[in-house]
């Protein structure tokens, strides 16, 4: 036989919802109201006693009031992965109006007489933890980027500077660079006579030997301006970096 409709109304009507975080109690509140014109005895129920605290668990509602039930998760350790299993119920009879026992009532009762609703229970995470999680994430994405930025080359240490030292700065290398490659040309080109000076050697007089000795004293010289242009960029690149 099919059990009467629930005369009780609850609120919420299908799930229990607790927010965490659970290292601590976690209260819930289950409105019971009374519509009808006669006393209704109830009793909260749950699949997992030992993990809640009920009260009341169980009273009687007079005709036209309500009550409410405080449900008090105890601290456990949370588990996103983990689906919840725990339900409650609620068990109502309507009360005999010459009622002195309710114990005696339930006792009593008839299979069809007694009324139940069954309600889920759901966890949830507050916002603001899921906001502590990201804030930590973020604070560990930026000490990577600024590690980082401690082995980016000169060039982009650059953009802390004036706009007008910058561009100072950036036409005098552009300069020294031009100066590096004419130097590098002659270098070349110097190299290609001695080349041809050592071919032609076996039939080179004194007198032109000596003239060879002179083209490598320019040569050294040369090399000489090129280390010290080197040397240059490399104080205006360090400037960069501080």
């Amino acid at each position: 036989m099919a059990r009467p409709e629930q005369v009780l109304l609850l609120e919420p009507q299908h799930e229990l919802k607790f927010r965490g975080p659970f290292s601590d109690v976690v209260t819930t509140y289950l409105k019971l109201s009374n519509p009808t014109d006669r006393n209704v005895c109830f009793k909260v129920k749950t699949t997992a006693p030992r993990r809640y605290c009920v009260r009341p668990n169980s009273g009687i509602i007079d005709a036209g009031t309500s009550i409410n039930v405080s449900v008090m998760l105890q601290p456990f350790d949370y588990d996103p992965n983990e689906k919840s299993k725990h339900k409650f119920m609620v068990q109502s009879v309507l009360a005999p109006p010459d009622m002195t026992d309710m114990e005696g009532v339930w006792k009593e009762a008839k299979p069809d007489e007694l009324m139940d609703s069954k309600l889920r229970c759901a966890f949830e995470m507050p916002v603001e933890n899921e906001k502590t999680h990201d804030a930590e994430s973020n604070k560990m994405s930026s000490g990577l980027l600024k590690s980082e930025s401690s082995t980016l080359p000169p060039k982009s240490m650059s953009s802390t500077l004036d706009d007008g030292e910058v561009k100072k700065i950036m036409e005098e290398c552009k300069r020294l660079q031009m100066e590096a490659q004419r130097l590098r040309e002659e270098n070349k080109q110097i190299r290609e006579d001695d080349g041809m000076r050592m071919r032609k050697s076996n039939v080179m007089s004194p007198q032109h030997s000596s003239l060879g000795m002179k083209k490598d004293e320019g040569w050294s010289v040369r090399t000489m301006a090129l280390i010290v242009l080197f040397f240059v960029v490399g104080v205006i690149v360090g400037k960069l970096v501080l």
